[in-house]
């Protein structure tokens, strides 16, 4: 039987008008989402936008390791004559600063006398650690 009129029309006649207007609506979609942005009033300039910041820091450690040894070994030579009461333990008698003369209540110590060395005595008066 052929197909009247007044029915309904069959389905690859819909497919015919709705696939090529769904193509076209697709087209028309794309091209109006690919439009320049650039036009929109509230673009903010290239020049404005954060840029990423580096630095550089170099840093050199140097580690310096002086070693000073100072040892001077003054050997105090008695009075003449020899005969002053004094020991043979007072001859090897040795300050390393006045501190140490201080401490031992040695204070001044006058050349000549057991203990007595140049570097303890700064203004080279015969007295040292005087002050």
């Amino acid at each position: 039987m052929p197909p009247t009129a007044s029915g309904p029309a069959p389905k690859w006649a819909r497919k015919r008008y709705v696939l090529p207007a769904l193509a076209l609506a697709l087209l028309i979609g794309v091209g109006i989402g690919s439009g320049d942005t650039t036009t929109s009033t509230d673009a903010k300039p290239a020049a404005a936008e954060p840029q990423p910041t580096v630095t550089v820091t170099a840093t050199e450690t140097v580690k310096v390791k002086v070693k000073v040894d100072v040892t001077r070994t003054v050997t105090a030579q008695p009075a003449a004559g020899g005969d002053d009461g004094s020991s043979e333990a007072d001859a090897d008698v040795y300050y390393e600063n006045c501190t140490a003369v201080r401490a031992a209540g040695a204070a001044p110590v006058r050349r000549g006398e057991p203990g007595y060395a140049s570097h303890l005595d700064r203004d080279n008066d015969g007295a040292a650690c005087d002050t």
